[in-house]
């Protein structure tokens, strides 16, 4: 089918290129002109694994191309997919849907016979209505056209991954023909035998926000235990091995840390919260969810500051992770940068590293007292503690001595438990983690 996505951000980059890869015929469209002539030119804006190749090999076969031309890009095409952000109203917690209307305007304004609109952003419960009824306004009702929710479950660092192989496929349709037309696209992913689940379209956006807010509520679940475990005795990783081989529960997301961070987990709970409240409907446990994460992300620079006192102004600190979680570049709502941020409102002189975030991380955070280092060893010259803050693999292992030779202190704050503390102790380390 010919497919056009509405948006070149993470999730319409990632889709379009899998959709591609899925034999459609797919143009990601943009406003952003240098966005579309950096990816007309091969270059790939997010850092994403497994993108890049099949991008690259999507262009180069045909079923792959990038436009500014917004008119041209809905009118050649049978589906077009909204694929914008949705970030949070910074007053009022609530989803900020301005792009999502902006889109129905232009999409209305362009509709040149029958299409589907195909919500893939994350938006409250009742959204599709709203942009059916902009969409009409726009075009007269000159075409009939169908809104369809089709909400993504990308993980990032694995988003490829994901979108070819998912756990499954939510579409929330009104009417046979918009079922088929969605049956048609995502049948190379249900021919692997992955679940399509239609519902109605209500279902659909709501489907989302629970989806994360569960996810959220087993992050700040271990957490929970684990902060208990600090103060009774116990070690969190063995409880969450213990929790996980009941099928019930699962192992996934029991990882006890400094809270979880990103563009979905944080804006996604409040979103939900907000929208339970113009329904007259409190979400107690998720509310409780997010009032425990606020307070886990800032854990290194609270306990710090208890150990060390009005002293802590006068350390250096290195830390180990900026991105959100690993094998991504997002900095979005990352505890690392939360804590870095803290420190240096304390005075603390801090020196970090990140693999792949770093970039990202200068363009929004810059101070006299702040040294970004081009490795992991350079951040810890003359440190008096050493925060991990997020669990790259090539955090796990250290040279212990090594680090003693460079650190001008001997104090651990892991705030991914990624290391063991009998080699942290065993090797002079005062060692402070979640849990363990």
């Amino acid at each position: 089918m010919k497919v056009t996505f509405l948006g070149t951000g993470y999730v319409g980059l990632v889709s379009g290129a899998c959709l591609a890869e899925s034999s459609h015929e797919v143009i990601c469209a943009d406003i952003d002109k240098k966005k579309i002539a950096i990816l007309k030119k091969g270059g790939i804006p997010i850092y994403e694994i497994g993108l890049e190749e099949i991008v690259k090999r999507n262009v180069e076969e045909g079923r792959l191309s990038f436009t500014s031309d917004l008119k041209k890009a809905i009118q050649e095409s049978e589906v077009v997919f909204m694929a914008v952000g949705t970030p949070e109203d910074k007053v009022t917690g609530q989803a900020d849907l301005q792009y999502v209307f902006a889109v129905a305007e232009t999409f209305g304004k362009h509709l040149n016979g029958f299409k589907l609109f195909v919500d893939k952003s994350t938006v409250p419960v009742g959204t599709a209505e709203k942009v059916e009824e902009i969409i009409k306004q726009v075009s007269n009702g000159k075409y009939p056209f169908e809104v369809v929710s089709n909400p993504e479950f990308l993980r990032e660092g694995a988003a490829v991954k994901d979108f070819l192989n998912p756990d499954r496929v939510v579409i929330g349709t009104k009417s046979e023909k918009a079922r088929k037309m969605m049956e048609q696209i995502y049948r190379p992913i249900a021919r692997n035998g992955r679940p399509i689940l239609f519902t109605d379209v209500r279902s659909a956006e709501i489907i989302k926000y629970a989806a994360n807010a569960f996810l959220a509520m087993k992050i700040t679940f271990i957490n929970e235990v684990a902060n208990f475990c600090d103060v009774a005795g116990g070690n969190v990783k063995e409880i969450a091995k213990g929790l996980g081989y009941d099928s019930r529960i699962g192992e996934r997301f029991l990882y006890a840390g400094i809270g979880y961070g990103g563009s979905c987990f944080p804006k996604d709970v409040k979103a939900f919260l907000e929208t339970g409240r113009e329904y007259n409907s409190q979400f107690q446990i998720i509310e409780t969810v997010n009032d425990v994460n606020v307070a886990q992300r800032i854990k290194p620079f609270v306990k710090l500051q208890e150990i060390f006192g009005k002293k802590l102004k006068d350390k250096t600190i290195a830390v180990w992770g900026l991105a959100f979680k690993p094998r991504t570049d997002d900095i979005r709502e990352a505890p690392g940068i939360e804590n870095i941020k803290l420190f240096l409102e304390e005075g603390c002189k801090v020196r970090t590293f990140d693999p792949v975030a770093m970039p990202n991380t200068e363009k929004v955070l810059t101070h006299k007292n702040l040294t970004y280092t081009k490795k992991a060893t350079d951040a810890l010259k003359g440190a008096d503690v050493l925060v991990i803050a997020t669990e790259w693999d090539e955090f796990r292992v250290v040279d212990y001595k090594n680090m003693k030779k460079l650190m001008k202190g001997n104090t651990i704050y892991d705030g991914r438990n990624v290391l063991e503390r009998s080699e942290a102790e065993a090797s002079g380390f005062t060692y402070f983690a979640i849990g363990v």
